[in-house]
């Protein structure tokens, strides 16, 4: 584990971008070289639905979004419990059009750093195939790129990491989230 600590101290970052931009191992890798902190995927809340769930799809019904919704207060709510108890939250999901701003509202901890992780159609179709091509059974990569870049209201720090390590992608998150992601 190596690379920058940020000396502003404790906060809540939430990594949002579409499946595969490298959530999952940027948000794991910051919340290792951080002092005490708490590794929050939103998509646990999810896997949790035994019986009824209804994923997201391009063209969702009511009860995907309703649940979607759910999902997003659960990861502000459990941010907020483990930020009061003195922890730095690495929340990660994802987070797209007027949801990023609903999470945004929903979470009352400060500082609040957003951070979008959006690489390139090319770089997201690569690193799908690398890890076995599961994301995109139901999307195409188009198409949520489409939603990323068109519908997702500009908040805290957008990067490009298409030709960026999840090593360096993390370095340069810490460098900069408690200065160009807050909101």
């Amino acid at each position: 584990m190596s690379g920058p600590i940020p000396p502003q101290g404790r906060a809540v970052l939430l990594i949002t971008g579409v499946q595969a931009a490298g959530k999952t191992t940027v948000a794991r890798r910051i919340a290792q070289r951080l002092p005490k902190s708490v590794h929050l995927p939103g998509d646990v809340f999810r896997r949790m639905i035994v019986n009824g769930r209804v994923d997201m799809a391009p063209d969702p019904p009511e009860a995907a979004i309703e649940q979607l919704r759910l999902r997003h207060r659960l990861t502000a709510s459990t941010a907020d419990a483990y930020f009061d108890a003195g922890f730095t939250v690495v929340a990660q999901d994802v987070v797209l059009g007027e949801h990023l701003a609903e999470l945004v509202e929903a979470v009352r901890s400060r500082p609040l750093l957003v951070v979008v992780l959006a690489p390139s159609i090319e770089a997201v179709a690569e690193r799908d195939a690398a890890r076995g091509g599961a994301a995109y059974d139901r999307w195409e990569v188009e198409a949520l790129d489409a939603v990323l870049r068109q519908r997702t209201p500009r908040l805290g720090l957008w990067l490009d990491t298409s030709w960026q390590s999840p090593e360096q992608t993390a370095d340069e998150v810490l460098r900069r989230a408690w200065t160009d992601a807050v909101v």
